[in-house]
Parts: C-alpha cells; sequence; structure tokens
C-alpha cells in the first residue's frame, strides 16, 4: 500500500521525468540549415524562436568580417559555412558556430572583380550533405569538398567541360547565382549547353549520372518539392519553369513564364493542397502562378493568374509560403521602402502590404514566426498571418555600413540565428530557452 510520503515522491518523479520528456522534445526541435532555403528547401524550419525581443534583446555571440557576397550561411552541427569573396578568388570558409573562429578556409576559383552594378563575390550558398560541402561558382565551377578539412574532392568545370553559359545574357556581368541541389545520390543543378543545361553528378564521385534540356538558365535556384507524390525538382529558366524527375532527368511537366534581364527568386510551391507553384521576376515581369495535374501519368501546369509589372514582382528575394499564403518583398529597386506582403497563392490577392522592408532582404518561418531581415540591416520578427500586420519585435546585429547591402536571408539553426551583410557576419541566441537562462 502506497503511504502519503511515498505516492508523493513518486509523483514528483514522474512529473520530473514528464519535465525532462518535455524539455527533450523542445530540445529536439532544433536544427541544421544546411543548404540555401533550408533544410526542406522551402524557408522553413520546425525550430522556434522566442519573440521577446522588445523586452529580452537577442544576444550576439559572435561577429565575422566576410568578403564581399550574396549567399546565406549553411550550418550543419557545430559549423557554420559561407562562400565568398577573398581577393579576386572566392573561398568557402568553415567556421566554429559556437564562436565563430575560422576552422578552415579554400579557395575555389576566380569571382567577380570589380563589379560596380550589383557587387563582387559569389552570390550562392554552400550546400552541406553528410560529410561533404558543395559549392557552384561564380563562373559555372562546381566542388565538393571535404567538410572535415576543406580538401577538394572532386571538381568540375561547367564553363569548359560542358559548354556552360557564362555569356548568357544575365548571367553576365552578375555571374551564376544558383546554389546546389543534393537529391538522394545526386548534385542536381543547371549550366551547361545545348542538351546539357540540367545536369545530375554522383555526390561522392562528381560522376555525370544524367544530363539533357537545352535552355537559357536564371539567377534562380532550383526547388526540389513533391506533388502529387511525385519528387520533383522544378527549374526557373529563361522560357520559364521547367519540371524534371531527379531520378533521371525526365520532363514532368512545364509552365511559360516571360524572362526580361534577370530572375534571381526561386519557384514557390504551397497551396491547400500543395500543387500550386508560384513564380516572380523584376524588371517588369511580376508574378504568376500555375495548378499542377496529374491524369494517369500525364502532367499539366493550369495558369492560375497572371500579375504583371514591378509592383507584384519579387526582384531577387524568394519569398516563402505559409499555411496557403506567400509572404515576400514587393517591387523593383525599391531599396529601404518596398513593402512586405501577404498574398493568396492561389489567386494572387493582396491580404496586407506594410511598407519600409526594401526589396533586397530575405525571409524565413521558423516555428510559427516570421523572420524578415530588411535591405537596410535590421531583422523583424513577424506573426505570419494573412488578416493583418503584427510585428512581433526588431533587431539589429549588424549595422550597415554606407552604401552597403543586406540582400540575404537570415538563417535559424541549433537555437542560434545567423545573419550577414556584404562585408560582415554574425551569430544571435534566439533559442526559447534562452529567456529563461537570462534570467
Amino acid at each position: 500500500m502506497l503511504t502519503p510520503t511515498t505516492f508523493a515522491r513518486r509523483a514528483s518523479m514522474i512529473t520530473a521525468l514528464f519535465l525532462t520528456a518535455s524539455l527533450s522534445a523542445t530540445v529536439a526541435r532544433a536544427a541544421d540549415w544546411p543548404q540555401y532555403r533550408g533544410p526542406h528547401s522551402d524557408q522553413h524550419t520546425d525550430e522556434a524562436v522566442r519573440t521577446d525581443w522588445n523586452q529580452n534583446p537577442p544576444k550576439v555571440l559572435w561577429k565575422v568580417p566576410l568578403g564581399e557576397s550574396f549567399g546565406s550561411f549553411a550550418v550543419k552541427g557545430d559549423r557554420a559555412y559561407v562562400f565568398m569573396k577573398d581577393g579576386e578568388q572566392e573561398s568557402c570558409v568553415a567556421f566554429d558556430a559556437a564562436n565563430g573562429k575560422e576552422i578552415w578556409r579554400i579557395k575555389a576559383g576566380r569571382t567577380i572583380f570589380p563589379e560596380r552594378q550589383g557587387g563582387e563575390g559569389p552570390r550562392s550558398t554552400p550546400t552541406v550533405d553528410g560529410d561533404k560541402v558543395y559549392l557552384f561558382g561564380t563562373f559555372f565551377q562546381l566542388t565538393c569538398l571535404n567538410a572535415a578539412d576543406g580538401k577538394i574532392v572532386w571538381a568540375h568545370d561547367l564553363a569548359k567541360e560542358f559548354d556552360g553559359q557564362t555569356g548568357t545574357n544575365g548571367i553576365n556581368p552578375w555571374g551564376q547565382a544558383a546554389s546546389p541541389i543534393v537529391e538522394g545520390d545526386l548534385v542536381i543543378l543547371a549550366g551547361g549547353g545545348p542538351n546539357q543545361t540540367f545536369m545530375a553528378f554522383d555526390k561522392n564521385t562528381g560522376k555525370v549520372a544524367w544530363k539533357t534540356g537545352t535552355e537559357k538558365v536564371t539567377h534562380a535556384t532550383p526547388t526540389p518539392a513533391t506533388i502529387h507524390g511525385q519528387r520533383q525538382v522544378i527549374f526557373f529558366v529563361m522560357s520559364g519553369l521547367v519540371s524534371l524527375n531527379p531520378k533521371d532527368g525526365k520532363e514532368l511537366w512545364r509552365y511559360n513564364f516571360p524572362w526580361n534581364v534577370s530572375t534571381a527568386a526561386s519557384p514557390v510551391v504551397g497551396g491547400k493542397d500543395g500543387d500550386v507553384v508560384y513564380c516572380a521576376a523584376g524588371y517588369n515581369v511580376g508574378a504568376g502562378a500555375a495548378r499542377i495535374s496529374n491524369d494517369g501519368g500525364k502532367w499539366t501546369a493550369k495558369e492560375l493568374y497572371r500579375l504583371k509589372g514591378n509592383k507584384n514582382a519579387n526582384h531577387w528575394s524568394t519569398p516563402v509560403h505559409h499555411d496557403g499564403y506567400v509572404y515576400g518583398l514587393y517591387g523593383h529597386n525599391n531599396r529601404g521602402t518596398a513593402p512586405l506582403e501577404c498574398r493568396d497563392i492561389e489567386t494572387g490577392e493582396v491580404k496586407w502590404s506594410q511598407e519600409g522592408f526594401g526589396t533586397g532582404g530575405g525571409l524565413i518561418v521558423a516555428g510559427n514566426t516570421l523572420i524578415v531581415q530588411k535591405d537596410s540591416g535590421p531583422i523583424t520578427i513577424i506573426e505570419p498571418n494573412p488578416a493583418g500586420y503584427k510585428q512581433l519585435g526588431e533587431a539589429s546585429p549588424l549595422q550597415l555600413k554606407r552604401g552597403g547591402k543586406a540582400w540575404t536571408m537570415p538563417v535559424v539553426a541549433n537555437g542560434r540565428m545567423y545573419v550577414r551583410t556584404d562585408t560582415e557576419g554574425a551569430c544571435v541566441e534566439v533559442a526559447k530557452q534562452a529567456a529563461a537562462r537570462a534570467e
């Protein structure tokens, strides 16, 4: 028979075990951000961040100087990787994620230098998979590095080996900007010449697995997604969207969409059934969306809407989809003033618009919090709700230099947020447990 004292002790033990399990579950939500657009290539992470920034500003853990570039951080485990200008070359640098100390640095080819209009340095983000890091450089250099020490495992020069499109209008003078995609055992990208625009390489050996297509590439990173049970990789090329089966490169569907000068925003997949693909381009093109169908193996893309003009464009910042809505920075070259907007992905209807963000920043969703880096530098956290704009807090871990650029999305990984400008990077503590530790 349990005495009151024994019962109390056992109840206390059960409560302690429950709290420990709950804390473990909370910690388990922490996740890596190993590539451009995050763990799922959709700018989402399940990891939640605290939102009491106004009362308890997030602590800056470290800052480091960076060479000019426009890719975001890639974070896996205890390391954070960045691709940046290093003299007249471009280098991948591995930092200790806890303290910002440089672990290794490797040069991976020439970069844009000098370039007075868009800026110098590489535009892409490293992709970390297993024990390797993959880079896709300014002039179509594909490089596989050993994550432990940065040594080159294999490399391809697409310009020399596969008639790479270094002279394509739009790519020249701003350079190649897409980041590599890893799907299963393959590294997938675009950039080869006729009959080999789309390419897949064995991620371990660098051997060509397949190559296909004759398209002119843009700056957009391809989007891997599953639609109607079919895994696919969606490319945004000059003719529009082209979806391929990642296993063999066979075309599934395409959606014609006009192109003018430059395209940098990646395709966005969403909608209530996950079968709507949204795309947008600057230089007066605007935005559009198509519903993807599969009828007995026949794939089709039916246009839902097309909204022309710069007010409907995402210049080079890719929007994020959340619960049926697209949140994005709209306009063209409107630095510091362009609005953040919420739009219905299936109709294009604007639900709300808030000015003062600028066209060049970036945004993600962490847990149920929208995090936006303005192109003037500050980081704003917002409730992603179509009912109206609701700001939760704002912080400025980095001060933008005069004429500087903050043209990347923030990154959340393992309780920390990584942000950067064209000259500096910072790591900020944003875990929900951080508030409790500070008290």
